[in-house]
């Protein structure tokens, strides 16, 4: 009985579908032109967060440097270790040419000391295009690091570490407040 009510009522669902259909696209053509009308503009630093979403971020891009920084001390350690570690500059390089690339999206508009608690200084949004080239420093750097511990040469490893806190160095003296003593 069941089936027989279905399919006596299957082409009256299908017209309406029909129809909705029509209406929805009408109306979802209409949401298309509203929401482009209404993106924010993309900067070099991508698309602003507010809110919840940029707290968020901002907990992210905490973590993440405090993970660079980590592995920069470890880099450090393994470097000057007599002999050199090698197995942690390895490890430690590949994890940092890994992270890289993401640093680019941890700066949006709309994250910055305005939002909450950072570290981050506001010229970071004032002089986007700057900071976005040091940020490219940096991932060239650390991905030449990360290509020099796959071979033998120490000294290499050792130029290329040095490079990389440079790079560090170049964005951190414009761009981030100092951490204040405990």
């Amino acid at each position: 009985m069941r089936v027989a009510m279905f399919m006596a009522a299957l082409p009256l669902v299908l017209l309406a579908a029909c129809g909705d259909r029509a209406a929805s696209k009408d109306s979802n053509d209409q949401a298309k032109v509203s929401k482009t009308a209404q993106a924010p503009k993309t900067g070099p630093l991508g698309a602003p967060l507010s809110g919840e979403e940029a707290k968020e971020l901002m907990h992210e891009r905490h973590e993440g440097m405090e993970d660079i920084g980590d592995g920069t001390k470890a880099l450090k350690q393994a470097l000057d270790a007599s002999p050199p570690d090698l197995a942690t500059v390895r490890k430690e390089a590949a994890a940092m040419a890994k992270v890289a690339p993401e640093v680019s999206g941890w700066f949006p508009p709309g994250t910055g000391p305005e939002t909450g608690k950072t570290h981050a200084k506001p010229e970071i949004w004032q002089k986007p295009d700057d900071f976005a080239a040091k940020i490219r420093g940096f991932q060239a750097a650390a991905q030449k690091l990360n290509t020099a511990a796959q071979g033998d040469n120490v000294a290499a490893m050792k130029a290329a570490f040095g490079d990389l806190g440079k790079s560090c160095k170049a964005c951190h003296d414009p761009y981030r407040r100092p951490k204040k003593p405990s």
